[in-house]
């Protein structure tokens, strides 16, 4: 079965940091794509950030504006994870936060909802003020 296994969030104070993990398994992961989204309350879901890996072994990041220079994503390929670091947390940052995979990455369209094939359950982030 494929799963994606999301993790680490928490509540924290603003200007804090949280680090999320996204576990996957059931598929290959180097094959995909893994984004994370976030769903804050009453609103729609956001695209956060998205790493894909190249068959030559190099990878690419790409970031939502109002998260570049806060949130830094990462993987482990040994371990199926994929990481979001987050600091200088704001309370604006408050959501849902999910990780989901795609196979078929399309650079230009990595922070679209209907283009992921897997989404995991999700980890709640708070942040005070």
């Amino acid at each position: 079965d494929v799963q994606l296994q999301a993790s680490g969030g928490g509540s924290v104070q603003a200007g804090g940091s949280l680090r999320l993990s996204c576990v996957a398994s059931g598929f290959t992961f180097d094959e995909y794509a893994i984004s994370w989204f976030r769903q804050a309350s009453g609103k729609e879901r956001e695209a956060v950030s998205c790493i894909s890996r190249r068959s030559d072994g190099s990878t690419y990041t790409y970031y939502a504006d109002s998260m570049q220079g806060r949130f830094t994503i990462s993987s482990d390929n040994a371990k199926n994870t994929v990481y979001l670091q987050m600091n200088s947390l704001k309370p604006e940052d408050t959501a849902v936060y999910y990780c989901a995979a795609d196979r078929g990455f399309r650079k230009r369209l990595w922070g679209l909802v209907q283009e992921y094939e897997y989404w995991g359950q999700g980890t709640q982030v708070t942040v005070s003020s």
